[in-house]
Order: structure tokens, then C-alpha cells, then sequence
């Protein structure tokens, strides 16, 4: 280990060689390369990029403004993690100001039965009026919930597509579990198709029967089934 009288500059001698000190560190020339050794991989990363923190806020900002206007967004897939959000905003809403009604805006291609019936009966539970808006896609539980919002003030946009259809599952294990998976989808097919025979004035008959597959709509032909009230424009928004 290398030593230096008490009167060195320890400073000065661990960057460049000073003038009365025994002993001198090696230091690099200025021309130096210092390279990678090659028993180190480098190895690129293999997952998407991550997002742009600045973009991230900035659409964070957009949703805080749009919330403060009344309006919440169910986007993407119905799971639990957004059913508890749109859950709180609902309730948040409604004891904030019970008298003014609520856009929910709906982009999903469905999800899980039992979070989407948990917005719905939000939806029933708080005081003003949900009014329901599809913007691009509502399928599946997506098309229920867009399908639920207060009767005359559920909308389409023109291009926007709907789909209805009955629940998927599947199960494994013995025959006795597998009885207990199959009840459980009976039961919320049942339930989910006699709300939209509610929602829509169709029978019950014909909703099990277009629901039996996958039954897509135009903005149009969601109106002519009872799904929506009307397809947005810019009339329906100056009456509106």
C-alpha cells in the first residue's frame, strides 16, 4: 500500500504527481482507450421500450381534466384493476355532486363477468344518470355496460362496432369441480341475458339466439337493436 509523508496533498497525488511526494501514483495516459473486456457479454435489452415519462404525464393530465368534467373511461380490458377505478370515480362523482350526470366513455373488447357486473351495479347504485358513449369498440361485457347506461343517453360513435355474445370459460379437474365451473357460467349467461333482453326490449328468445355466437353491429344496426339510442353527430351533440 502506497504511503505519503504527512505534509502531502493526498488530493493532488491521486490525480497527478506532485512535486515532493516519495511516492507516485500511475495514472492513464491522455491518448487512452479504456475498453470493454470481451469475457463481459453485453446483452441488449429484449422487451419493449419503456414509455416516455413525459408522455405519461401529460396523458395523465388529460384523464385528471376529463374526469373533472364528469367524464371516466373504461378503455381496455375489463379486469378487476379497472373496475375498482372506475368503481371509486363513480362513487367519487356521485358524492361530490349527485345531480349532474356522468359520461362513461367505453373502449373495451370485454373481460371478466364478475368486475363488469361490479361497474354495473355501481352504475345502478349512485344517483345521477351514467350516461354510456362507444368509441371505437364495446364487445362482450364491454357491450353490456355500454348497453347499461340510463335508457336515452347511450350513445355511438358512427364507426364504432358492438358485439354481444355469452360467456366463455373453462375448467379442469375432476368431474365434480367441472359441474361447479359449468353452473356458475349458466348462471351469469342467464343473468347477462336477461339484463340485455331488459336493456334492449328483445326477448329472451332472441337474445339467446344471437348471443349463442359472436353477433356484430354497426353504430346503425346497435340503435335498431335496442344497445344504444342513437349514433353521436354533431346534431345529437347540439340537442344534447
Amino acid at each position: 500500500m502506497a504511503r505519503f509523508p504527512h505534509d502531502t496533498d493526498l488530493s493532488c497525488a491521486l490525480l497527478t504527481p506532485c512535486s515532493g511526494s516519495r511516492e507516485r501514483l500511475w495514472t492513464p495516459p491522455a491518448d487512452s482507450r479504456i475498453t470493454s473486456h470481451r469475457s463481459i457479454p453485453i446483452v441488449a435489452s429484449q422487451g419493449p421500450e419503456p414509455p416516455n415519462p413525459l408522455v405519461v404525464e401529460r396523458f395523465q393530465q388529460v384523464i385528471s381534466q376529463l374526469f373533472q368534467q364528469r367524464i371516466v373511461r373504461l378503455g381496455g380490458a375489463v379486469d378487476d384493476d379497472m373496475a375498482n377505478l372506475v368503481v371509486a370515480q363513480l362513487l367519487y362523482l356521485d358524492s361530490v355532486d349527485p345531480n349532474h350526470d356522468v359520461t362513461l366513455y367505453v373502449n373495451s373488447p370485454g373481460g371478466s363477468v364478475t368486475a363488469g357486473m361490479a361497474v354495473f351495479d355501481t352504475m345502478r347504485h349512485v344517483r345521477p344518470d351514467v350516461s354510456t358513449v362507444c368509441v371505437g369498440l364495446a364487445a362482450s361485457m364491454g357491450a353490456f355496460l355500454l348497453a347499461a347506461g340510463q335508457t336515452g343517453k347511450r350513445y355511438s360513435l358512427p364507426n364504432s362496432r358492438i358485439m354481444i355474445h355469452q360467456p366463455l370459460g373453462g375448467a379442469q379437474g375432476q368431474a365434480a369441480d367441472i359441474e361447479i365451473q359449468a353452473n356458475e357460467i349458466l348462471h351469469h349467461k342467464l343473468t347477462l341475458n336477461g339484463y340485455l333482453a331488459e336493456f334492449t326490449g328483445q326477448s329472451m328468445e332472441t337474445i339467446t339466439a344471437d348471443t349463442d355466437r359472436d353477433f356484430f353491429m354497426g353504430a346503425q344496426e346497435a340503435v335498431e337493436y335496442g344497445l344504444v339510442d342513437a349514433v353521436v353527430n354533431r346534431q345529437v351533440l347540439a340537442l344534447g
